[in-house]
């Protein structure tokens, strides 16, 4: 699907036919045919349209010509059938041309969005330096959300784990725990990005887009740091919970041995006077009285004696 967007003189955008000078190509999931379409239109190479379009293409900086390629991951959430929310990252693309702005995806998202409804201030479709840093900053700032989300859905997990232990909620923390190894990854190959944008080697940059590159370094070195601090805490959590699980499961088996011990004492006693020999108390009335109490003082002996040790 292929969008076409211009700012007009007032600062409004405004969806257009046709490509015009300083206008913003939005590209989400473009066929093969508006592939072409903008290879010819712009005279811009195919790989330049095609590499964003790979969910595992790393991100990187890359200048031809007068064309500039810019790939950054981004994060997504998905929901799975349960509703459960699932963090990934995808890369796009911006290809920065003298005469227009282009941007790529494989998807629909929420960083589009603010742009495309005007939630953006001071965005001009023909200031294009200055869109790909408030992208890039637009970027951070998701991030940065989605981790707090994440950080919220652990705790609330934390609680249900304390209380009862299933393997639903545990599952869900090691899908966490996987959206915060992609974040990370992620964010640390756009800091290498932003670095290099840094230099000015790629874009022409003014005072003002140098000060919104410095918050955009800003907002990704604490999306980074934010990362790291929430993936420690998981791991120390799922481990802390693995060795609860292990505990409870040694709890278990130590109470069910203790109570076959027990419970064998009696079994051993009436075995050995079952025997067909002769056995004390053969031709007392009182003998089963006299075998039960003997079985029972060896049963309860056994039980304080383990109760003692906290064996139970």
């Amino acid at each position: 699907m292929l969008n076409i967007y211009l700012t007009d003189e007032n600062g409004k955008l405004q969806e257009i036919e046709e490509i015009q000078k300083g206008c913003w190509i939005n590209a989400l999931h473009p066929t093969e045919e508006e592939i072409q379409f903008l290879v010819e239109s712009l005279q811009v190479d195919l790989d330049f349209i095609k590499d964003p379009l790979d969910d595992e293409e790393r991100s990187r900086i890359e200048k031809e010509d007068d064309n500039t390629l810019i790939i950054v991951d981004i994060p997504t959430v998905r929901h799975d059938e349960e509703g459960n929310s699932i963090y990934d990252t995808i890369p796009i693309g911006m290809i920065v041309m003298p005469d227009c702005f282009v941007t790529i995806c494989l998807e629909e998202n929420p960083v589009f969005e603010r742009f495309i409804h005007q939630k953006i201030k001071g965005f001009y479709t023909f200031k294009k330096t200055r869109f790909v840093l408030q992208l890039l900053y637009i970027i951070s700032t998701y991030y940065l959300r989605y981790l707090k989300q994440i950080n919220r859905k652990t705790d609330d997990l934390e609680h249900v784990l304390n209380k009862s232990m299933k393997n639903k909620e545990i599952f869900t923390l090691l899908a966490l725990e996987k959206s915060l190894v992609y974040f990370t990854t992620s964010l640390k190959a756009n800091k290498i990005v932003i670095q290099k944008l840094m230099r000015s080697e790629y874009l022409k940059m003014y005072e003002d887009d140098q000060d919104l590159l410095e918050d955009v370094m800003i907002e990704n070195k604490q999306a980074i740091e934010m990362a790291e601090i929430y993936s420690v805490i998981l791991n120390g959590m799922m481990n802390t919970f693995g060795s609860v699980i292990s505990n409870n499961l040694n709890s278990v088996m130590k109470l069910l041995t203790s109570i076959t011990i027990i419970l064998s004492l009696p079994t051993m006693v009436a075995s050995f006077f079952g025997m067909n020999v002769h056995i004390p108390f053969e031709g007392y009335k009182h003998a089963f009285g006299i075998i039960m109490i003997i079985a029972a003082i060896l049963s309860c002996t056994t039980a304080f004696i383990f109760w003692k040790k906290r064996y139970f």
